[in-house]
């Protein structure tokens, strides 16, 4: 159903904007498709990634993984690992959770309507429309940070996008000008924008299709929009472990569902008091998360016997790998540096 009141002149920017995008889309492998599985993981990779770094982790990730039944029966190290170099692993997790969700709730197929994408484990607003868009024609915008620039910048419009009700008010200013053909290609063309002209700092105005419509390309503006005041603190974290290893075989454990680094695997953060006699080395390592500062310290224990270290396992259910065996599991990207780091100094020497 129409609204009852759109302006012509908000929908014409619409249709410029879908002009300027059949000649200058980016050409990316899931813009050939409209199978919903397909645009489903290709969005959950954005949300946190670029799509130069996201690409080929999407290539890969489909390939082995080409429809919800493949993903949803497989097991949940092998999607992580899959994951691995994206961060954010709980998207991995949310995937596999979903998929499964499809089979037991949807019967194997793709549910077609938003309000049915939206109860998909991990799948928010922004991710459903753009789905729902996409591949059902459904005219809903996929409101992001790319929405909220082009919009504000375009209309010089200062409502703050920290407040609650940022996604509705500009929901509903995008849908004056989505035209009610291609509502899929109006949602990229604003992601296109967004990443390649409208960009955060020095966009490229001279490049944008809507340059004359602009208000705050018009008055010199643009980087007072969009307005945010609302900034979450990041809270400090300190994470102890300890690199136990006796030659090239070392200790690692999975860590279950709660707090940070869901299902991936790390070293142990308790060992027996005694065993800080064979501490080699300590070292801090910062690392920053989207809310948190964590200050990792990683002391390194190297055990005089194989049965130590068999002793450590029974008594914690912790798990021995070789450096080989552990490029087959996924860790925090510390974690893995660390490894990478100790095992090219074993390699020199």
């Amino acid at each position: 159903m129409k609204p009852k009141k759109q302006n012509p002149d908000f929908l014409y920017l619409g249709k410029k904007l879908l002009n300027w995008y059949r000649i200058n889309a980016r050409n990316l492998p899931w813009r050939s498709t409209r199978n919903p599985y397909k645009i489903w993981i290709s969005e959950i990779i954005l949300q946190q990634t670029q799509v130069k770094q996201g690409l080929q982790h999407y290539l890969n990730f489909v390939q082995r993984f080409p429809n919800v039944e493949t993903l949803a029966n497989a097991d949940t190290d092998e999607v992580l690992l899959y994951w691995k170099g994206l961060g954010y692993y709980s998207r991995a997790l949310n995937l596999h959770k979903a998929a499964q969700q499809i089979i037991t709730d949807f019967e194997g197929e793709f549910p077609q309507k938003y309000e049915e994408i939206l109860k998909l484990k991990g799948v928010g607003k922004y991710t459903a429309a753009a789905i729902a868009s996409i591949c059902y024609h459904e005219r809903k915008p996929a409101i992001d940070g790319n929405f909220y620039r082009v919009l504000s910048r375009l209309f010089a419009d200062d409502y703050d996008i920290s407040q609650a009700g940022a996604f509705q008010y500009f929901s509903e200013l995008a849908l004056q000008m989505m035209p009610y053909e291609a509502c899929g290609d109006f949602n990229q063309a604003i992601m296109d924008l967004g990443a390649e002209v409208c960009k955060p700092k020095q966009p490229l105005c001279q490049l944008c299709p809507l340059a004359a419509d602009c208000m705050a390309w018009q008055t010199g503006a643009m980087a007072q929009f969009p307005v945010k005041t609302k900034k979450v603190k990041a809270t400090d974290l300190a994470l102890q472990y300890y690199f136990v290893h006796f030659e090239n075989r070392f200790l690692i454990r999975q860590r279950a569902d709660d707090f940070i680094w869901k299902k991936l695997y790390e070293f142990p953060d308790a060992i027996p008091e005694d065993w800080l006699q064979f501490r080699q080395s300590s070292i801090v390592l910062k690392h920053k998360l989207t809310h948190k500062n964590l200050e990792i310290t990683i002391d390194t224990i190297a055990l005089p016997s194989e049965a130590l270290l068999e002793t450590l396992v029974k008594q914690y259910s912790y798990i021995i790998v070789d450096t080989e065996a552990s490029h087959q599991k996924s860790f925090p990207k510390p974690l893995e540096a660390f490894i990478q780091q100790w095992e090219q100094r074993k390699n020199e020497g």
